[in-house]
């Protein structure tokens, strides 16, 4: 375990602002990893996910329905994302997260949300291609999107679904 000493708070400051987590929640984790930032990183994802998986079962019943026109205007998609209560739908890291989704569905063009439903069209297409929360994040691809929601969860402090999406192109 690394002295506290050793833990400066610029390096807390450079974790908490490449991931949004809290500022003890930063410091426990690079206290964790020796100071390894990489470490502290898989740490603090983790955490992301447990807390996520926490709240799963919490109900859902607001939130927001985001569009995005791609340029050109040839491509477009709307996405319902569902959260706990009004207060998170309005900030910048949920809208954000729904902007992001509408881009995903816009760009890599899935046709369901999860295996569950995949499954119960009796599908035989790659899971990672056709499923949302299964395809590699096109922002940061060292993500799912699953990840990326799970991180949101974490840093507001709610469950968040994605209800229902659909994505149009013209001619199709």
């Amino acid at each position: 375990m690394q002295d506290r000493s050793r833990i400066s708070p610029a390096l807390v400051k450079a974790l908490r602002d490449e991931t949004g987590a809290g500022i003890l929640d930063c410091k426990q984790a690079l206290l964790n990893s020796d100071a390894d930032v990489k470490k502290a990183l898989e740490l603090l994802r983790q955490r992301g996910l447990a807390i996520a998986e926490k709240k799963a079962s919490r109900v859902v019943g607001q939130g927001i329905i985001e569009a995005y026109i791609h340029h050109g205007e040839q491509i477009g998609a709307m996405v319902e994302v569902n959260c706990e209560t009004d207060f998170v739908a309005h900030t910048s890291e949920f809208r954000e997260l729904a902007h992001n989704l509408a881009l995903q569905i816009a760009a890599m063009s899935p046709k369901f949300i999860s295996t569950d439903e995949e499954n119960s069209t009796e599908g035989e297409e790659d899971p990672q291609q056709t499923c949302l929360l299964l395809q590699p994040f096109i922002k940061d691809d060292s993500k799912t999107v699953k990840e990326v929601i799970a991180e949101t969860i974490a840093k507001v402090g709610e469950n968040i679904k994605v209800r229902r999406f659909a994505r149009f192109e013209l001619g199709n």
